[in-house]
């Protein structure tokens, strides 16, 4: 059996989950996010914590099992806290600047500003110059915009300027050698 799989998911008190058939809706304070279930997967509510079980042993059912509890186990974190990531820009000139929670233009050495949209439940913020955070309630949305804006400017290995994540290295080589 899936260690992930037979793992309960948490609910917290502000959180409503309703079960219809193959849909899972959650409800949170900072929104809500559904999801549908592949076959021979079911999701059932046992008090405080969902349970995600497998109708088979079959090859598919069980790679399903553990992806399924993960990904409304982050629907469940996603509506009550939420999921953020860090960009840290490097780089001379190199800044960051918010036109609205929805909308960044970002200088990046180019012959012009670049400007990002957000998809809708996804917000920008800009604390300093050279640093971005993007904020949602649906962790792939957030990893794919953050991943998104990192490769308009990919950190590079000489100098290490561009756009990374905050967390990220950077493996450096060694430039030319001079005579």
């Amino acid at each position: 059996m899936s260690r992930i799989g037979k793992a309960p998911i948490p609910v917290p008190s502000n959180v409503q989950v309703a079960v219809d058939g193959g849909t899972v809706t959650v409800k949170g304070p900072k929104g809500e996010l559904s999801h549908e279930l592949p076959e021979k997967i079911s999701v059932r509510q046992d008090g405080d914590q969902l349970l995600v079980e497998r109708v088979d042993d079959e090859r598919r059912s069980r790679s399903l099992h553990g992806l399924t509890r993960t990904l409304v186990g982050n629907m469940v974190v996603g509506v009550s806290e939420g999921f953020r990531k860090e960009l840290e820009i490097i780089g001379v000139g190199y800044r960051a600047t918010a036109k609205g929670p929805g909308e960044l233009e970002l200088a990046l050495g180019f012959s012009h500003p670049v400007n990002v949209d957000a998809p809708a439940g996804i917000t920008f913020e800009v604390p300093s110059a050279t640093r971005i955070g993007i904020v949602g309630i649906d962790k792939q949305k957030v990893g794919q915009v953050a991943a998104d804006i990192r490769a308009i400017r990919k950190p590079e290995p000489y100098k290490g300027k561009g756009i990374r994540y905050v967390d990220e290295r950077v493996i450096r080589k060694a430039g030319k050698t001079g005579k």
